[in-house]
């Protein structure tokens, strides 16, 4: 059985991947800041280890077979990059090199669609096409595209695989983190909705094209985890129609988003966290749309449904409140 190391197991790819591993019977080992918080249940082989990612892991990796790479500061609201780059670039470094030391056989980092070139639903964004605008204004991407670029860099001390999914979607979203686009639809009278659109993604598809990964991924290649190019409007209708709700769809103008951003940005200059700005306001505007061809092809994946996402995710945010 292969040993795996998972850095940001109690989040919400990480829950589900962990969950996965176990299952196809790897012995997982999984970084945690406090072992008491942990949401998944207790397993024969799976070992926490409590600390956090600046900590020397070197005893921990030696008799690891495949590393993954999952925590990373996602937060919309420093108002710096110093926090984005320690964490998204310098500790991936330090992981990374840790594992070199340790004799470590792969290395997957799984980074986001947006450092690579987003497009349209005419011509669709590929891991070919460079990051752009507004992307290449937003410290977390910038960050984990620094740290992309360190891992390509070192391909020849071991296998690196670089995973860019879109937006995830599903189960054990615990923050919530991308699942407060649920939350923000569910059980409200009125929905106001952006003008742009993004890819989705179910959180299990990206778990299983992690474990795909480790053998039909190619050393230094990059994949787009993507499924479902939607509007925001359409996203929500599919939310409405699996809550059996009908409520008021109000369109806020690109205008009214960009004087939000501005203000989020004179909030940030006297140093006001806040997760508005005029990047993030813009990548509501735009259609943020990618395809996923390459992980097809390369791992055979079979997508299932944004519906099945949504569904699992109302599921869990309902268990949760019932608690």
């Amino acid at each position: 059985m292969k040993k795996v190391f998972v850095t940001g197991i109690n989040g919400l790819l990480g829950s589900n991947l962990v969950e996965d591993l176990l299952l196809k019977n790897f012995i997982v080992k999984g970084l945690i800041r406090d072992k008491a918080k942990f949401i998944g249940p207790n397993h024969q082989n799976l070992e926490l280890i409590q600390g956090n990612l600046f900590d020397d892991l070197t005893p921990f990796l030696k008799d690891i077979d495949i590393v993954i790479h999952v925590a990373a500061e996602t937060s919309q609201s420093l108002t710096t990059y110093d926090r984005y780059r320690k964490i998204n670039y310098e500790t991936t470094k330090q992981l990374f090199n840790a594992a070199v030391c340790c004799g470590v056989k792969k290395f997957v980092f799984v980074s986001t669609a947006n450092t690579l070139g987003f497009g349209s639903l005419a011509v669709l964004g590929n891991e070919l096409k460079a990051m752009k605008k507004p992307f290449t204004d937003s410290f977390y991407a910038i960050s984990k595209f620094e740290a992309e670029q360190f891992l390509l860099e070192n391909i020849h001390k071991t296998d690196v695989i670089l995973l860019q999914p879109t937006f995830m979607i599903g189960a054990y979203d615990s923050k919530p983190s991308s699942g407060k686009i649920i939350l923000m639809g569910w059980k409200k009278k009125i929905v106001f909705y952006p003008p742009g659109g993004k890819n989705f993604v179910h959180v299990k598809d990206v778990s299983n094209a992690v474990i795909k990964s480790f053998t039909a991924a190619e050393n230094g290649q990059k994949y787009l985890i993507a499924n479902e190019n939607l509007s925001y409007f359409q996203f929500f209708k599919k939310l409405n129609n699996i809550t059996n709700q009908k409520p008021v769809m109000i369109k806020i103008p690109k205008c009214g988003l960009t004087l939000l951003g501005y203000f989020g940005d004179l909030m940030r200059l006297f140093k006001i966290k806040t997760n508005l700005s005029s990047t993030n306001m813009k990548a509501l505007c735009i259609d943020n749309f990618y395809c996923n061809e390459k992980s097809i092809h390369s791992f055979k994946m079979k997508y299932q449904t944004i519906d099945s996402a949504i569904n699992d995710a109302v599921d869990y945010f309902s268990a949760q409140k019932s608690k």
